[in-house]
């Protein structure tokens, strides 16, 4: 096993650089990006897919000094090393304004607009000669100073990128580049914390004055999750190219490919994992690239190939949890087939606002595209028609489907403290079948709606299971299946167990349609008819016969008939 030096998260290039730590050569991104023939260049891309570390490499490739230290050496060895005399004649070329908002995220607008000005006062700070060897009249020198002191106007701030551009084309004669990482972060906290409108107006006034018709920057890149543009963030902007998970161009450079992990992982002595490794943590794709999640890669390749969920945490799912929650999404038939491994046709929007993922809108569209441009899902294939964009999703990986499933428990189980799902569970795997009626039971009475019920309940009971046991996809002791030809006919569902010390479980689901007359006994009576009817086609129909191929050692068969909350299950091994 080889020892690689990976410092995760480490989003200074010219700090991983000089310290020799591993770098996945993404260097021809900067002669992509100057062929590009846009002025002003938005990137979208998931969260800790290296949009920091990318834009921290241009900055060092198109400054000739950053922090007082020469950046021309970085780069020897890189890719772009070989690019035409025409593309590198850019390098140490410009002068370079750089802002990453990707932490700017508090509960109040004052204490982020307090930040802001902080932020923007490093970066005059970073500038601070033109003070004292520009020709600022004194005026121009007064507002430098005001925002260097955190005590400027707010007029001063919203202009302050642009004046700080133009600043720098005086005295260099030279446009420069303007670097903005992470722009909608602040945008997602305004949301989340109840202060939207000042944080979108803060933005647009100081967008809009730096980008639209600026004649003193050569280019803009900018960095995010969503295209925030409803909100006119970019309006009036000619010049302005978007890229996001859905537009070929610029897809290997955010996220490793398949070379670059299997590059790594020789590197690491870690060939033999390869398999296992790329069910977990690839399966995006970006034009003709496979990509894979670079935080889950660079963590599992840092535990010695640990597979496990790194890329999700709580505080990171927030926003994903509260649109799935409310959405209803989660006890859908769509959410079903995309838990199975199936896929979904969907209309995607790529200019998403963040209001619209509240509840009253109960959009699945929109839901569904924040899920594609966070990193949630994956897209299969891609139509753009006379109706917009069309695109064919599925889950991209197991460490994806873990989240799901995890998600899906966690909205069954809120806020009952009298079960533990755990139990419930074990109970079921055990083979514990009275147990495991009874805690389910529970479930369907305290937290099903009678509404979930409405429009197609044997698909809801269904979806209902599914998402109890989901996260068993990524168990190495279990294989879920569903709606599988097996015998004569195909199964609900079958939970295939490894451990021959535990049973395999093969379900059948049954609707009873009852009426408004019919009284409590005639709905047990049809309940229990329904349930011995849908226990005998598990055998007549021989759906076993696929358990018995896989060599189960022990099987239950089990019928559940529902109607409404209530149910009859009855169970044969």
């Amino acid at each position: 096993m080889t020892t690689l030096r990976m410092p995760i998260g480490q989003s200074d290039f010219g700090l991983l650089i000089r310290k020799k730590n591993y770098f996945v050569d993404k260097s021809l991104f900067i002669q992509e990006l100057l062929e590009d023939s846009a002025d002003i260049i938005l990137i979208t891309r998931p969260r800790r897919f290296g949009k920091t570390l990318n834009l921290s490499m241009l900055r060092y490739y198109f400054a000739k000094e950053v922090d007082g230290q020469e950046t021309e050496t970085l780069f020897k060895g890189l890719n772009i090393q070989h690019a035409s005399e025409e593309i590198r004649q850019h390098q140490g070329k410009y002068p370079v304004i750089f802002l990453t908002f990707k932490d700017l995220k508090f509960r109040t607008f004052e204490e982020t607009y307090k930040n802001f000005c902080q932020l923007i006062a490093f970066s005059y700070r970073e500038h601070r000669y033109l003070l004292t060897q520009s020709e600022l009249a004194l005026d121009e020198k007064q507002d430098y100073q005001a925002i260097l002191e955190k005590r400027a106007a707010p007029e001063v701030i919203n202009y302050a990128l642009k004046t700080l551009s133009s600043h720098l084309y005086h005295y260099y004669k030279v446009p420069p580049i303007i670097l903005i990482d992470e722009y909608d972060t602040p945008i997602q906290s305004g949301y989340l914390n109840n202060y939207y409108p000042d944080i979108v107006e803060l933005f647009r006034n100081f967008l809009g004055a730096a980008l639209k018709d600026n004649p003193h920057c050569f280019k803009a890149v900018l960095t995010g999750i969503l295209r925030v543009s409803k909100e006119s963030l970019f309006s009036g902007l000619n010049n302005l190219e978007v890229y996001s998970v859905i537009h070929p161009k610029y897809g290997q450079y955010f996220g490793f490919t398949e070379s670059e992990v299997q590059t790594l992982l020789d590197k690491a002595g870690l060939s033999e994992k390869t398999e296992g490794i790329r069910h977990w943590y690839n399966g995006y794709q970006i034009g003709q690239h496979i990509i894979y999640n670079p935080w889950s890669l660079l963590n599992c390749v840092k535990n010695e190939g640990l597979l496990k969920r790194y890329w999700l945490n709580t505080s990171d799912n927030g926003l994903v949890k509260d649109c799935l929650y409310r959405s209803g999404l989660i006890h859908q038939e769509v959410f079903e087939r995309l838990l199975q491994g199936q896929t979904i046709h969907c209309s995607i929007d790529e200019q998403i606002v963040f209001p619209d993922l509240n509840t009253s809108n109960r959009n699945e569209g929109v839901i569904l595209s924040f899920l594609l441009m966070a990193g949630y899902f994956k897209v299969v294939s891609t139509d753009y028609t006379e109706h917009g964009t069309q695109c064919q999703l599925a889950i991209p990986n197991i460490e994806i489907r873990g989240l799901y499933g995890e998600l899906i428990q966690d909205w069954l189980v809120a806020g009952q403290n009298q079960i533990s799902h755990n139990q419930f569970l074990e109970e079921l795997l055990q083979g514990d079948i009275p147990a495991f009626e009874e805690s389910f039971r529970f479930l369907l009475e305290n937290t099903i709606s009678v509404h979930d019920l409405s429009q197609n309940p044997e698909a809801f009971y269904h979806g209902f299971m599914t998402g109890l046991t989901a996260h068993l996809q990524s168990h190495p002791a279990y294989e879920l299946k569903s709606n599988k030809e097996s015998g004569y006919g195909r199964y609900d569902y079958f939970i295939l167990s490894k451990d021959p010390k535990k049973p395999s479980l093969l379900m059948e689901f049954k609707r009873v349609s009852v009426s408004k007359m019919d009284t409590l006994e005639t709905i047990e009576a049809l309940l229990e008819t329904a349930a011995q009817a849908a226990l005998k086609q598990i055998e007549e129909k021989a759906y076993d016969r696929e358990a018995q191929h896989c060599g189960c050692s022990t099987l239950l068969k089990i019928a559940i008939a529902f109607c409404g909350k209530r149910f009859k299950l009855v169970y044969r091994t």
